[in-house]
């Protein structure tokens, strides 16, 4: 089973984490952000208005203007900037779609993904941008630690983008 974000939800957890990997310093541009998380320019102000939109981010137009976090990374959770980006996460139909004529309201999975799918829902509104910009700082200075319970990837996955400052610190206010 694959289990990942959408293109829309995968731009916007990228774009809040520049941000929050940055807060306190200022307004960020578009193009900043896009070329620091490998988001493509042109699709990035339609993620960042659904974010403003969303109060999770301010923006300012003209030359002194761009993006910054609403409030502070602390107090944004995954699960804000998911379901912002994705809609909200719901057990909206039979995970084994369709079956025996009996399973109107229920089938034999429907407890265990619910009760799945409430671990997932709680995981991502417990974490915060300002846990998620430590965590990429300290990945970034080859300092993290990969808990037991979370094995690396089979395949590594490429990072695109280039990092502008590769000395923020995480979540704080960098003035």
């Amino acid at each position: 089973m694959h289990v990942a974000l959408g293109r829309k939800g995968d731009y916007a957890v990228r774009a809040m984490l520049d941000l929050a990997r940055h807060h306190g310093r200022g307004r960020r541009k578009a193009r900043e952000i896009a070329s620091e998380m490998d988001i493509p320019v042109r699709y990035l102000p339609q993620i960042l208005a659904i974010l403003v939109r969303q109060r999770l981010l301010a923006a300012v137009a003209g030359r002194e203007g761009g993006y910054a976090l609403a409030r502070a990374p602390q107090s944004i959770s995954l699960l804000d900037v998911v379901e912002a980006a994705e809609g909200p996460i719901a057990l909206d139909e039979c995970v084994l779609r369709g079956g025996p004529c009996d399973w109107t309201n229920a089938c034999p999975l429907h407890a265990t993904w619910s009760r799945a799918q409430s671990a997932l829902i709680d995981e991502l509104r417990t974490t915060t941008f300002a846990e998620l910009a430590r965590i990429d700082a300290e990945i970034e200075k080859g300092d993290y630690e990969l808990p037991a319970e979370a094995p690396p990837h089979p395949t590594p996955a490429p990072r695109g983008g280039v990092r502008s400052s590769g000395n923020a610190e995480p979540g704080g206010d960098n003035t």
